[in-house]
């Protein structure tokens, strides 16, 4: 799965265009970023910049930005409503899909040690990579502004973490670090401003006061009136999605609203999100509201109807959800092919693809014949009686069958770093010894592509026997296939563990690998044969 980073630095320039484009273009011609948005502001004389991609690449991205600034800020001029104490003033990065936030700290230190050692800045690490408490938030420490960093920077207590401990008139200082992504999200209400914020009063973390704190943690909020919408609405940061997300707040004003006798109509992203965000909604009402819904894009449908995302302006997800504003065509060559060009592709007189790439596409069809098994059972009404049975089992199927796709090709690219490491130099000795650990990495590699094979595969079995037990019988041949499937490409990932193990010097590895993979093919043995003995002992 891809890894997404979000950085989103803020520069202390908000007027000069050449300078806001400079840093623009740099962030665009950075390979493997995507530039999402630019936010320049007069009065503040700051430009907020929002872009994503790999770990790697968002580092390259926020160092190339720097890179401009350097040359075209200087902060002995600079002036602006804003809070800052640098060119670059803030630069966070968060974590957006596939990624813990430990890796995201790890992505602000070398960005800061890379910046500081190439352009000779001093830089603090803030939030989740912060070292010290006391200067843990932003405010803390830039408490003072730019105008006092000259006193600040040269006593122990506010020594930089990374760069030089002295005041740099051109640029001031920075301030870097992962913290977790934060949604802007307004809910429409037909009310007065007042009552918008007396609700948002009782919601938010700070609630009013520290005697009478809100119920919601990590939001802050106010109410207020819009008048281009002619309608009030409860505005809030979700400083942390996966503690209070979207849906929950929206919730949460509804019942609010209720008490006051108010309408609520809908809500408002502000900005860009993450999947995930729209998928918890989606996976609130369809356990609240007892939906049966598997494919993503019907999830992110619902999650857009039930929390109004279109009352006041279009939530196109094509432009509102990262991983689709980012998203390239499935790098997937094989699994992409039709069927009679995967097969002519596997009868060529070529080695690739062989036989891991077809005990995947094997085991997809194995699990998919069981997936269909199940949805010709649900819904249907003689079997209304087994719809809570297939409701548990059509998803685990399901998403079985889906995942093993991707395996068709990733199961042929496992040995490209083998192939790669058999080229390297092997001259002196420092170098024999990085080619041999760089040719026992790529083997491991060829072994834990087909064992992943075999891993999602074997997950499939506990719902397949149940299949077999409860689904149409008209299905009954379609089962059998499917499982004898399953067994073979389980079978066929299993002789692709095995004859790359020979040459892995790592004998725990080994041995541990080799007990895993015995333990799988064992049990596709013994679940194919109770599947078949269930369906033979049934009456057609």
């Amino acid at each position: 799965m891809k890894k997404i980073v979000e950085c989103v630095p803020n520069f202390s320039e908000g007027r000069n265009k050449e300078t806001i484009e400079a840093i623009a273009s740099a962030i665009r011609q950075t390979k493997g970023c995507r530039l999402l948005d630019v936010d320049p502001g007069k009065s503040t004389n700051r430009t907020v910049y929002t872009f994503v991609g790999s770990p790697k690449a968002v580092v390259e991205g926020a160092l190339n930005s720097a890179r401009v600034a350097r040359q075209k800020i200087d902060m002995k001029t600079h002036k602006g409503a804003h809070h800052r104490m640098g060119a670059m003033d803030v630069c966070p990065f968060i974590p957006v899909a596939n990624v813990s936030m430990e890796e995201c700290v790890e992505v602000s230190k070398e960005f800061a040690k890379r910046a500081a050692d190439e352009l000779g800045i001093p830089i603090y690490l803030y939030e989740e990579s912060a070292k010290q408490d006391y200067r843990k938030k932003l405010p803390q420490i830039r408490e003072g502004q730019y105008e006092k960093i000259e006193n600040r920077i040269t006593t122990k207590k506010w020594k930089p973490d990374f760069g030089p401990a002295q005041f740099i008139p051109q640029w001031g200082a920075t301030v870097t670090g992962a913290r977790f992504f934060l949604i802007a999200y307004n809910v429409n209400l037909l009310s007065t401003p007042n009552q918008a914020h007396r609700i948002a009063l009782n919601l938010r973390e700070a609630g009013r006061g520290p005697d009478e704190p809100g119920r919601l943690k990590e939001v802050k909020g106010m109410g207020w009136y819009v008048d281009d919408y002619n309608l009030a609405q409860v505005t809030v940061n979700l400083n942390n999605y996966k503690i209070t997300p979207p849906h929950v707040l929206f919730e949460e004003v509804k019942k609010e609203a209720k008490k006051l006798n108010v309408a609520v109509t809908g809500s408002e992203i502000v900005g860009v999100v993450p999947l995930e965000t729209i998928l918890m909604a989606a996976d609130y009402y369809i356990e609240k509201e007892n939906l049966f819904i598997l494919d993503e894009d019907q999830k992110v449908r619902l999650a857009v109807e039930r929390l109004g995302l279109n009352s006041v302006v279009s939530f196109n997800p094509e432009k509102k959800i990262i991983e689709y504003i980012i998203s390239e065509e499935k790098n997937e060559p094989l699994a992409g092919l039709t069927l009679r060009q995967f097969i002519e592709e596997v009868m060529s007189r070529s080695p690739a693809p062989g036989g891991g790439s077809v005990s995947a596409a094997i085991a997809a069809l194995g699990a998919g014949l069981g997936s269909m098994a199940a949805k010709l059972t649900f819904g249907v009404r003689k079997f209304e009686d087994l719809d809570g049975k297939m409701r548990k089992l059509v998803p685990v199927l399901h998403h079985a069958s889906n995942d093993l796709i991707p395996m068709i090709d990733a199961d042929t690219n496992a040995f490209n770093d083998y192939v790669g490491a058999l080229r390297l130099p092997e001259v002196t000795k420092s170098e024999k010894k990085f080619k041999k650990e760089k040719l026992q990495q790529g083997l491991k590699k060829a072994i834990d592509v087909p064992l992943k094979t075999m891993k999602l595969a074997d997950a499939a079995w506990d719902a397949m026997v149940k299949i077999a037990k409860h689904g149409n019988i008209a299905s009954k041949s379609d089962i059998e296939v499917g499982a004898k499937a399953l067994e073979t490409g389980i079978w066929g990932a299993y002789k692709n563990v095995m004859i790359n193990m020979v040459d892995i010097t790592d004998k725990h590895y080994q041995k541990e690998t080799i007990e895993t993979a015995e333990s799988m093919k064992k049990r596709a043995q013994q679940k194919c044969k109770i599947i078949l003995k269930i369906l033979k002992n049934r009456e057609s």
